[in-house]
This record gives C-alpha cells, structure tokens and sequence, in this order.
C-alpha cells in the first residue's frame, strides 16, 4: 500500500521590521532628544507607540531621510 507524499507546507518569512529608540535615532541623525521628539511631533518622522515607548521604525527613518534629501535637492 502506497501512502500519500507528506504535504508540504511553504511559508515565507516574515519581513522583519526593525524598530529603533528615541536614542539610537538620536545618534544616527546625530540630533538632541528635544529634536527628534519635534519631528516625531509634528508627524515628519513616523512612529509607534508600545506602552508608554516609542520606536521609529528602521523604513520611517530611511523615508525621513529622502524626504529630506530630496526636498535640499529642488
């Protein structure tokens, strides 16, 4: 008796999303704390809040940063 091949079950993996701190985007932009919660303030770096922590997620920092290349470039 033959049995049926195992099913095989294909799953991709999830895209990881890094999320940063309030500090380590500090230190990438090179910028103080009061200036990285004003951008996050006044919505031109996007974030998420977990409990009372923030985090910049890795893509919202990259984005930020091309806006803003792009807007010194016209």
């Amino acid at each position: 008796m033959i049995s049926p091949p195992p099913t095989v079950l294909r799953t991709e993996p999830a895209p990881v999303l890094d999320l940063l701190t309030v500090p380590q985007v500090m230190a990438r932009l090179q910028l103080g704390r009061s200036a990285v919660y004003d951008l996050l303030r006044s919505g031109q770096l996007a974030s998420i809040t977990l409990g009372r922590a923030r985090r910049i997620p890795t893509h919202a920092l990259t984005d930020f940063i091309r806006t803003r290349l792009e807007q010194e470039a016209a």
